[in-house]
């Protein structure tokens, strides 16, 4: 049993020097940059299309394993949700949430040493830290429309609900132009768990959820 032992010790530091040898740990920081394109599900519904906004922010990302790390992100980003009105009423309504956010993702990526496929996939939490309402009517007292079944609430409602919380993922492409620069681009998308309204029996709405799909291009220097 001894001899056994041994035997598998060594075998375990002959696989973990190995391991070494195969796969430095790397850090890079980066900077990224891109669009939001977002809707809010709302309960009841709301006659809505999506709203487009800015992201940038800034990214670590740490990994010891071959495929695997970890990435934190602290971003500013515009959600939120546009209106949508029957063909031929020529109102428009445009709402823009502006939020810090920051996710907290497990890294996956696979490829040869120039190209490599990720995934990012993780919790995020957010602050919102602007609204901003576009509108050619006025909202607070706001016309009679062609559907007069229109739930219009929403329009002047204060958000009541500056935190959110949510799970985000994306799919993306790193092209490494050097040892210490490289390029990936990403397509992500963000599902919200907190509701921007009151979601209480009493209130408007049963739930009232971000929705959001984010494309970015992000810059990372390797530190290590």
């Amino acid at each position: 049993m001894k001899k056994l032992l041994c035997v598998i010790v060594l075998c375990a530091c002959v696989l973990s020097v190995g391991a070494q040898k195969l796969y430095n740990p790397h850090i890079h920081i980066g900077a990224k940059g891109g669009a939001t394109f977002s809707s809010v599900i709302f309960s009841p519904e709301v006659d809505q299309s999506m709203t487009t906004g800015v992201l940038g922010g800034v990214s670590f990302r740490y990994a010891e394993e071959r495929y695997v790390g970890l990435m934190a992100e602290l971003n500013f980003a515009q959600r939120g949700w546009k209106e949508s009105f029957e063909d031929g009423e020529p109102y428009k309504y445009n709402r823009t949430l502006s939020y810090i956010q920051l996710p907290l993702m497990t890294h996956i990526f696979f490829g040869s040493q120039r190209v490599k496929y990720v995934i990012n996939l993780g919790p995020e939490i957010s602050y919102m830290i602007d609204d901003n309402i576009s509108s050619n009517f006025d909202y607070k007292n706001p016309p009679q429309f062609a559907n007069s079944y229109r739930t219009t609430e929403q329009l002047d409602m204060s958000i009541q609900n500056r935190f959110d919380y949510g799970i985000t993922g994306g799919l993306g492409v790193e092209v490494k132009m050097s040892r210490l620069h490289s390029l990936m681009l990403e397509g992500r998308y963000y599902f919200g768990l907190g509701n921007i309204f009151n979601a209480a029996k009493k209130d408007v709405f049963d739930a009232s959820r971000h929705s959001s799909i984010q494309v970015s291009l992000a810059y990372y220097y390797r530190l290590k």
